[in-house]
């Protein structure tokens, strides 16, 4: 079964992280089902998205931001757009980072308290420095993928067992309601699923998986099934977070509430284990997607063993450490991280979808007009986002 895998479920195992744990159990705690609309239109967004990146990587055997420094010829664009790239890559992914290790940190303090709290992230960066310094962690990314499945079964269970509303889901899920309340967490949903680096990603993973046009269908079908079943697993959360009562969630025992109907006063260990495994294997995939985008934009052909590829990945872990270690709480770097990430989806998405509409590199598969349209909204929405997420904060400040 996993040999006939595509990339399709990494994209998907990417955003069941810690963050969107975070994200979609303050979702459900704060505002009941009334956001599943905005899971569900992030669930959509990353198949369109997710889809011409594939397609991009199949058709040309290359890496996106490979694509796009050749595709453009001005010396001075080309340099101003892969500083662009790497700026947007390198501070999402480090924001990332830091959310990755403090999911990881959150579900150390479930298992073993909050005594030893402030060396946590350091345990899970130096945890994940050895593991991609020695890069033999296929054996232990099993285990953690095992735990990150088992959590998301208990999530999908307890939603059915918390007998939600139905009438009051679908309105949630097909009924739109955005304010000034709910904005931020509304962008955060949206980060925590459409993630700008999986876009980079998932190019280069297809074209060592699939060689010939014949496997456009076989990635489309992969890349369909894998984020719609990855979807329902975060629409999930929210309903099992709105049987809470709560009013908001400052730690992670608040956020094991929500699996208190399967599981009872053992649903802490469960989250703990669970968050724990979602934290570090984000925490190793995170560093290696901005490794490999430098290496696409600066042409490194050394691969895992070369010394700029390593550096890229330990700053980035250096920088999600360091971010943790001034006190912060885990959940509201993983807050910002989400935000961060909303606000850099449009710039990403157009550099997507400039390359997939160049009849020159794509031919016959270049996007139809279908898809250029559904890729424009998703752009246009992913800016007001973003504006609106800047007006808000700056409300705030």
């Amino acid at each position: 079964m996993f040999k006939k895998m595509g990339p399709g479920v990494l994209v998907a195992a990417a955003f069941i992280g810690p963050g969107t744990v975070t994200a979609c159990t303050l979702a459900g705690v704060s505002f009941g089902y009334a956001l599943l609309w905005a899971m569900l239109l992030s669930v959509l967004a990353t198949m369109v998205l997710q889809e011409m990146s594939a397609r991009l990587g199949i058709i040309t055997q290359k890496g996106l931001a490979e694509v796009i420094k050749q595709e453009l010829a001005h010396k001075y664009v080309r340099m101003m757009v892969v500083g662009i790239i790497l700026s947007a890559i390198v501070i999402g992914n480090a924001a990332y980072e830091a959310g990755n290790i403090g999911g990881g940190a959150l579900g150390l303090e479930a298992l073993f308290g909050i005594s030893q709290a402030g060396y946590y992230p350091v345990i899970i960066g130096f945890l994940a420095f050895i593991l991609l310094y020695i890069g033999n962690y296929k054996v232990l990314e099993k285990v953690f993928i095992s735990l990150v499945i088992l959590m998301s079964l208990s999530f999908v269970i307890t939603a059915l067992l918390t007998k939600p509303n139905m009438m009051m889901v679908l309105q949630g899920l097909f009924i739109p309601k955005v304010d000034n309340e709910n904005i931020l967490t509304v962008i955060a949903l949206v980060g925590t699923t459409v993630v700008p680096y999986n876009l980079f990603l998932h190019a280069s993973l297809v074209s060592e998986k699939w060689k010939s046009k014949k496997d456009l269908n076989l990635a489309k079908r992969d890349t369909y099934v894998s984020i719609l079943l990855g979807g329902i697993v975060s629409m999930c959360i929210i309903v099992a977070a709105a049987s809470v009562d709560l009013k908001e969630v400052h730690n992670v025992m608040d956020m094991a509430k929500a699996l208190e109907p399967l599981y009872g006063t053992s649903a802490r260990y469960f989250m703990g284990m669970g968050l724990f495994a979602a934290g570090v294997t984000s925490a190793i995939t995170a560093p290696l997607a901005a490794a490999y985008v430098a290496a696409n934009c600066f042409g490194w052909k050394n691969g895992l063993k070369d010394a700029k590829f390593r550096m890229v990945w330990m700053v980035i872990l250096g920088l999600g450490v360091f971010f943790l270690s001034f006190d912060i709480k885990p959940i509201e770097v993983i807050k910002f991280a989400q935000i961060a990430n909303g606000i850099l989806l449009p710039v990403i998405a157009i550099f997507l979808l400039w390359v997939v509409n160049r009849s020159t590199l794509m031919g016959d598969n270049r996007n139809t007009a279908l898809q250029n349209l559904m890729g424009i909204s998703i752009v246009i929405l992913a800016v007001f986002l973003g504006i609106k997420s800047i007006l808000k904060v700056l409300e705030v400040l």
